[in-house]
């Protein structure tokens, strides 16, 4: 993996990934660059098994402000003039809509740290994630409907989920800030914190925890989490059945007793490195 980034910094210690959006003077904008760069590290993540927690965090004044909108009509031109050019927007969508959804698909849970504005594109990465926590100036904008488009990169579908839906229309209709108090009411973030180094600790520290437990039953408890999401409970507990069978192990359970016990960290084997069946043979 190419380890110099334009867009970010990767730092991974001791299990736990730390990735910071560091473009402070463009705001952690979006342009093509950022999404190459993203898909790169999250495919990197997923496959080597070397990090069994992620950590999102951002520089300068704002996490991101989203969309580079300079990018649109530059790099990326979207065609409303004839109908082989408005299907040419739904494959372009799609192929973005996949990097944000490669976030949610990571084998490791995935924490973000969110300070300052979280405004149109954040919003979609960050509903992606496990857990997310905020500063308390941090706050949160569908800014697509302010410059006259619909949010199309997964925040309307995901937010709903975690948020009640009439505040969703709300903030979406009309664009309004969403602040750190009010999400964590709602629960979109978990905790709010008096200052940024603060939060970024804590989600350390929440990824350190992870990291200490067995990978393979924090890939099942993530796998069961997002299916019970969508699917009934009936469903969600047959599921479950399979899953547990397919991935119990009687060594991580005494392991993590007896870690217990002794008052020292468990010993646990990574996820397996993953390759690509066309890379195979």
């Amino acid at each position: 993996m190419n380890t110099t980034f334009t867009c970010f910094t990767l730092r991974i210690t001791d299990h736990v990934a730390h990735l910071v959006l560091n473009r402070p003077d463009a705001m952690n904008t979006m342009h093509p660059t950022f999404w190459r760069e993203l898909d790169e590290v999250l495919a990197h993540l997923h496959q080597s098994g070397e990090a069994r927690a992620l950590v999102v965090s951002s520089t300068g004044k704002h996490f991101s402000a989203g969309m580079a909108l300079e990018t649109f009509g530059g790099a990326i031109t979207l065609d409303d003039r004839s109908p082989e050019g408005r299907a040419a927007i739904f494959d372009l969508l799609t192929d973005m809509q996949a990097t944000f959804t490669r976030i949610e698909n990571l084998r490791i849970p995935v924490i973000m740290a969110i300070h300052g504005g979280c405004i149109g594109g954040a919003v979609d990465m960050v509903t992606t994630a496990c857990v997310r926590y905020a500063t308390a100036d941090a706050f949160f904008c569908i800014q697509e409907i302010n410059i006259g488009m619909v949010a199309d990169v997964g925040t309307l579908q995901r937010l709903p989920k975690l948020i009640p839906l009439g505040v969703v229309k709300e903030l979406a209709y009309t664009g309004r800030r969403l602040g750190a108090a009010r999400a964590q009411g709602y629960g979109l973030v978990n905790e709010v914190f008096d200052t940024q180094e603060a939060m970024v600790a804590a989600a350390l520290q929440c990824a350190q925890e992870i990291a200490a437990k067995p990978p393979v039953a924090i890939w099942g408890t993530k796998q069961a989490v997002h299916y019970a999401r969508d699917h009934s409970v009936e469903d969600s507990l047959r599921q479950m059945g399979w899953l547990q069978g397919a991935i119990w192990s009687n060594r991580h359970v005494m392991e993590s007793v007896t870690a217990m016990k002794q008052k020292r960290a468990g010993d646990f084997p990574d996820l397996p490195a993953l390759q690509r069946f066309s890379e195979l043979g």
